[in-house]
């Protein structure tokens, strides 16, 4: 985008979308966009691929629906729909899987987390990102950042298998933002890695030929018990209840999803946030600061895979930005 290689299709498509107005405008184009780059992609290295939704959709559950669907279309053979851990993600994606369209579930921090997601949308994949859950102990100082992202990703492993057995179709565990190559070692016997190239070669220099099954072998992990790190790898009965609740009688708005999480004692998966708490995210970036949230997590209103999640989303709505800006640029 920023080199201004879609520049002119961004002329082209400007000229097709003139009944729309605003933001729905950008939307549109934004998605024309990010389709385009996937199509090219999956005709370039014939994979699968992964196509994001325009971040003004990450709590709007109608419109995910509808444009998963028309991403979907474009190229069934090939194209994942990828929609953001939210509470309208999880009804967007429950309604997108009901149509066999495949759906990479986004920004999971914790085998709970994922437990919610297969439990109530049965996603094709879900995610740890394990580095980031290793920044935030390391960064923030609350203990040994050492097989933090590990325990999670291992933990959700065993938790999405569980909840697969005997499905139609699988939801499979990705480990996202690996960072060292003993890692893939580590983690054998997960369903998908995501890393950078360097790591790969890394693990390709350890040398090693054989690799077992890892996925009971959890680590042993240090950190400050006040900052509640057991929500990355345990699965609450709490949980388990409001999930249960939800298999005769599903939450039809996304606020009615929440406050059913909240009925059930799950507030901090699903929290809610003020004005003034969005910002804090904002300036923090992907890390959030513990000492600014300790408080409301070690009293249960919070929960560092939560936080770690709105702040992955707040870091996708930047970079949206970023694309937007050279969108309406191209329209001016």
């Amino acid at each position: 985008m920023q080199k201004g290689i879609y520049d002119d299709l961004i002329k082209e498509a400007a000229d097709l979308t003139v009944e729309l107005e605003g933001e729905d405008r950008i939307v549109e184009l934004a998605n024309l966009l990010n389709a385009h780059h996937g199509l090219r992609l999956a005709s370039r290295f014939s994979v699968k691929i992964s196509v994001e939704l325009h971040t003004a959709l990450s709590h709007d559950a109608e419109r995910s629906i509808e444009y998963g669907r028309r991403y979907f279309a474009l190229c069934p053979e090939q194209f994942i729909v990828k929609v953001p851990l939210t509470a309208a993600g999880l009804i967007a994606t429950r309604q997108l899987r009901s149509e066999g369209i495949p759906v990479n579930f986004t920004l999971g921090f914790s085998a709970r987390q994922n437990y919610l997601a297969t439990r109530l949308s049965r996603p094709s994949w879900v995610n740890v990102f394990i580095g980031r859950l290793a920044a935030y102990v390391g960064d923030n100082g609350i203990g040994d950042p050492e097989g933090v992202g590990e325990k999670a990703v291992l933990a959700s492993q065993r938790v999405v298998r569980e909840l697969s057995v005997g499905a139609k179709e699988p939801t499979l565990q990705i480990a996202a933002s690996m960072r060292t190559g003993q890692q893939v070692v580590d983690l054998a016997g997960l369903d998908t890695y995501t890393m950078p190239t360097g790591v790969a070669d890394q693990a390709l220099e350890l040398g090693v030929t054989t690799l077992g099954d890892q996925s009971d072998n959890d680590p042993t992990i240090q950190v400050d018990a006040a900052a509640r790190p057991e929500v990355i790898s345990e699965i609450d009965p709490k949980l388990v209840a409001f999930c249960d609740s939800c298999d005769d009688d599903f939450p039809k708005t996304a606020e009615d999803l929440t406050q059913r999480a909240h009925d059930h004692g799950c507030g901090d998966l699903l929290p809610t946030f003020s004005a003034e708490d969005l910002q804090y995210i904002d300036q923090d970036g992907k890390i959030p600061l513990h000492e600014r949230w300790a408080k409301r997590i070690a009293d249960g209103e919070l929960a560092i895979d939560s936080l770690l999640n709105l702040a992955g989303l707040a870091s996708f709505v930047q970079d949206q930005a970023k694309m937007d800006a050279v969108i309406e640029k191209g329209l001016s």
